[in-house]
């Protein structure tokens, strides 16, 4: 594996679900969102809609941010995928995010 390979996304999203702020068993701050994205991207020539639902995870101060923040309001968020141990599905690590 290339190890220069980039991991790095930046969405516009809001914030559709939050769960409590928790925190990790090191005592980390740390709250999982599910975010929602609805855009337009052209494909092969064509217009089409894009949606999409994605799960995401903060820790520490960014944490402590989002859980401050409205369900439905929308934000800028930066971070990389990473697959969870035990799951299947890939998870935004969010490391920022500025206001839409």
């Amino acid at each position: 594996m290339d190890h220069r390979a980039e991991n790095r996304v930046t969405l516009t999203a809001c914030i559709a679900e939050a769960k409590p702020l928790r925190h990790t068993p090191a005592g980390l701050p740390a709250i999982d969102l599910l975010i929602e994205h609805a855009s337009k991207a052209q494909e092969a020539g064509q217009e089409r809609e894009v949606k999409v639902a994605l799960k995401a995870i903060a820790f520490g101060a960014m944490a402590e941010r989002l859980a401050r923040q409205p369900v439905g309001s929308t934000w800028i968020f930066s971070g990389f995928l990473a697959t969870p141990r035990n799951g299947k599905h890939v998870v935004l690590h969010i490391q920022d995010i500025q206001q839409d």
